[in-house]
């Protein structure tokens, strides 16, 4: 779900121009936020596993989407594997 990924812009400030994580965190979130993927339906996430290219959850664009949609559904599962 291309929705649920930063822009290439976002994602090469952070790892090609090396720029903070907060900056990264910060911006992925407004596009979170403006793209409104909250109003995804659902069930097209149940039972969904997120993919990275990170190992760890830390500095993960997956550990965002996860938090954002737990704040604004409530009764979301996060399981790091």
């Amino acid at each position: 779900m291309s929705e649920l990924a930063p822009t290439q812009d976002i994602l090469d400030q952070y790892k090609k121009d090396k720029g903070p994580w907060a900056t990264y965190a910060e911006k992925f979130l407004d596009l979170m936020a403006r793209r409104k993927i909250e109003n995804i339906d659902r069930s097209r996430l149940d039972g969904s596993c997120l993919l990275c290219s990170e190992d760890k959850p830390h500095h993960c664009h997956r550990r965002l989407v996860v938090e954002y949609l737990k704040e604004k559904w409530g009764d979301v599962e996060i399981e790091h594997l």
